[in-house]
Parts: C-alpha cells; structure tokens; sequence
C-alpha cells in the first residue's frame, strides 16, 4: 500500500510541512524574524518547525538563513562601540560578527520583494538557536513539536561560515539540553556535517538536501561522485549517494528550474519515481521541494513521496485535506503570543 506522504509549506518568512507517515503533522520554517512569524505556524496547528543556523565569531548558533548579512532584509542600527571598525555589519558575514553585533540589526523594517503581503516588524533581532527553543517551549510545554534544523555551511568558499566541526558541535551542545533533543531531524547541503552529526550521535535522524547546483559538486556531497554508483539512473545514483552517508532522508528539489524546451510552461523533472522507489528499497523518506504546482503534488503523491514543500502553505493545507490528509491541532493563540512578547522582550 502506498505510503501518505508529507506535505510541506515553505516561503522566504513560512514554510509548513504536512507529514502523514503515521499521521500527520505540520511544519513552519521561517528564514528570518523566525521568532514572530514561528507564532503563525503554532496558532495555524503546525507540529514542525524547520529553522536554519548560522555560527558567529564569538560560536553563538544563530537563526539566520544566509551566509551574510543582507542589505535587502537588514537594516543597521548602531554600533556596539563606539568606532567599531566592523560597522556597518550589513553587508559582513555571520562569521564575522559576533552575536552582540548581529544582534543591533533590524531585520523587521523591509517588505521582500515577491511577498507583498510580507507583514513588517520593525525592531525585530536575529535570535540565537537556544532563545527560539525558549519561546516554543513556552507556547509548547508538553514539547510536542518537532524540529528540522539545517547547517547554513558553505562547502566551496570555507572561509565564508564557521567549519563543519564547529556547526556540529556547537549546534549538538544546543540539540542536547533543549527538551526537544530526540524531536530533531539534521539536514544540509553539505553532507560533511550530516557525516559528523552520525559519528557524534548516531541516532540523530539526518537529512540529505540536493538540488542541481550541488548534484554534480563532490564538495557539497562529502566528496562523493555520483557516476561512482551503480544507479542506473541519475535518481537512483542520488538515493545510493544520501544511503551512503546514512541519511535517514533525501530532500531533493522537485523540479529544475530551467523551463523545459518542450514548454515553456513545464519544468524538467529532479525527483523522480525511480529516485522514491529506490529512497524506499534503502529504508529512507523522500521529502522533495519546492512544489508550487498541485499537478506537480498530485504526481509526488502518487509516487509515494513522503514529504512536499511549496511556497503556498494555505493552498497546500487545503489539497492535502482533499487527500484525506488530517491537520495537526492548532496550539492557543493567547498563550503563544504572550510567550512571543516575553521572548521579544528579551531579545
């Protein structure tokens, strides 16, 4: 019988995962402001959030989606001393600033372009890893979501981001003395750190991410080059690839975004059957992004995909009741804003 599979959200500020392995669940991942529209997703009913981290100069884990500071999501403020040579921080890498001066940003004053209906919250700050898990664990004291976390580490450029023992050691640190240790799912790019991330904790269940810039790029895939494997085809290759370095998931991206010659309109397919089926003959999910088009959902469906994520969380929530899918239950709407403004106070 085929599987229910996942059914993600995602967007620059949202992304909400419907999850039917053995029921189902939700996810909310915000790339920035993560702390003020994390609220969105509790109150909606998600069972998920999904973050990413980035490290200081100083080792703080930082929710941070970028490698740097960018002047079209950030605004300075003030220096943290008077002087400082490294002002203004936009512009400067994450592992470059420390959390003091990451932390005088306003990254809540400016409307992403392509998100119109983007809500601003001026002031807000870049929290650490462990001041989100504060706040949820004040909305969620029964600590019932679960977490998908990403290292925002950059295999090509290493001087860019903290190296691959830092992320995991300081983010593990963080994992362990949260109350949702075992509710988190590891995932990256850089299959480095999902490697490092077993070999401190092999119970971890770890994610392998792989889109069409990172297939054909040994650094991003822990060296491994994928015509190395028996396949026969490329999606199999992929599925042999993420088992190799124990992946418990593949992540792939849907879709390539370079429209197809045939159609302008259609895109060339990433994820394929023979990438799920041979995903599934290895005893790991298949979660694939960004699905934008039901069509598109309805085939992943059919395929067994265990996860789907799109940028319309509203519409994606609708299709997967039509699916037959349930919704989590939405958390009290009172209670998680007034551990919102507790936390904001403090950040």
């Amino acid at each position: 019988m085929m599987s229910r599979p996942t059914v993600a959200a995602e967007g620059t500020l949202l992304r909400a995962l419907y999850q039917a392995l053995h029921g189902t669940v939700v996810t909310i991942d915000l790339t920035f402001v993560y702390s003020i529209t994390a609220c969105r997703g509790l109150v909606d009913g998600s069972t998920t959030l999904e973050l990413d981290n980035g490290i200081t100069l100083d080792g703080e884990v930082v929710v941070w989606h970028d490698v740097g500071i960018m002047a079209k999501k950030c605004r300075d403020t003030n220096p943290v001393v008077p002087n400082d040579p490294m002002f203004p921080y936009v512009g400067k890498l994450v592992a470059n600033l420390t959390l003091a001066q990451i932390q005088t940003l306003d990254c809540g004053s400016q409307r992403q372009a392509g998100y119109p209906q983007q809500l601003l919250y001026p002031g807000a700050r870049i929290p650490t890893l462990k001041e989100v898990f504060d706040f949820v664990s004040c909305a969620d004291p029964s600590h019932r979501i679960l977490w998908n976390i990403e290292s925002k580490i950059d295999a090509r450029f290493p001087n860019r981001t903290a190296g691959v023992q830092d992320f995991v050691q300081k983010q593990y640190s963080i994992f362990r003395d949260s109350p949702y240790y075992r509710s988190i799912t590891y995932q990256s790019f850089d299959w480095r750190t999902l490697i490092a991330m077993k070999e401190l904790d092999p119970t971890i269940t770890t994610s392998a991410l792989i889109d069409e810039d990172t297939v054909f790029a040994p650094e991003w895939l822990a060296g491994l080059q994928l015509d190395s494997f028996p396949g026969p085809s490329l999606g199999e290759q992929m599925a042999q690839a993420a088992h190799a370095v124990k992946a418990d998931i593949l992540s792939p991206t849907a879709t390539i975004l370079i429209p197809s010659p045939e159609d302008p309109s259609e895109s060339i397919k990433f994820t394929t059957q023979s990438l799920v089926d041979e995903a599934h003959r290895r005893g790991m999910h298949v979660k694939p992004w960004t699905v934008n088009r039901l069509d598109i959902a309805d085939e992943l469906l059919r395929w067994g995909a265990d996860g789907i994520i799109t940028d319309y969380p509203n519409v994606v929530r609708r299709w997967a009741k039509q699916q037959g899918l349930s919704v989590a239950p939405k958390y009290p709407k009172q209670r998680v804003f007034s551990c919102l403004e507790k936390h904001m106070q403090r950040v």
